[in-house]
């Protein structure tokens, strides 16, 4: 029995897709992230004492540190977008480098010394502040790769919207230090960590639900 009059019959009414290019999608995200980054700097956000800050160990470990991780997720999140790719490779490197960079940080809070109570290093009244501005600044990338997943195929649609958020909140966190005037790593772990953790959760919850086939 013939199946080309059903295969006929159910692609009738489709329309073609343009073919995607991950490094389109790239250069895509590379050009909203340099957006973000001029309005920073536009508004007069930047943080006052950045000569001085960017002499210390702690400023470049947490500029490096976000740099990095929203490079390997970004790349991760619009690599899975292929219908034969997995973002679960990706996401175990993204996991190992943020351990690694807690472990810098240790390093470097505990070689800067110091003894503060730890109410006061937290400082939550700005904390939250941070927090909030962070989850922010990730929401044009989260909506950016929302919509080029919505385009693409990815199978693992769970590990893709890992992905994708990740990088969301790895793009804003970036692009909110340079405003930040905080470098203790113990306050940068525990308020980042938060407000990443808020946006990929959010991005885990949602973006399988547009994406699905």
């Amino acid at each position: 029995m013939s199946t080309d009059p059903l295969i006929d019959r159910l692609a009738t009414d489709l329309r073609p897709v343009k073919r995607r290019t991950p490094w389109r999608d790239a250069v895509i995200l590379t050009v909203l992230g340099v957006v973000e980054i001029t309005f920073v700097l536009m508004m007069g956000m930047m943080r006052p004492d950045m000569p001085h800050a960017m002499h210390m160990p702690s400023f470049w470990w947490k500029t490096a540190s976000l740099a990095t991780i929203a490079a390997i997720s970004g790349v991760t999140a619009l690599i899975s977008l292929s219908p034969t790719r997995s973002p679960r490779r990706g996401l175990h490197l993204v996991g190992a480098v943020t351990l690694i960079v807690l472990a810098l940080g240790w390093l470097i809070d505990a070689l800067q010394a110091g003894p503060a109570a730890l109410w006061h290093r937290l400082d939550p009244v700005h904390g939250l502040m941070c927090a909030r501005k962070i989850v922010e600044l990730s929401l044009p990338i989260a909506l950016a790769l929302g919509v080029l997943a919505r385009r693409g195929a990815p199978v693992d649609s769970y590990g893709t919207a890992w992905a994708a958020g990740i990088a969301a909140a790895a793009f804003g966190a970036l692009i909110f230090a340079l405003a930040c005037p905080f470098d203790d790593p113990l306050y940068l772990a525990v308020w980042y960590l938060l407000a990443g953790g808020v946006v990929a959760l959010a991005t885990r919850l949602i973006l399988p639900l547009l994406t699905r086939w």
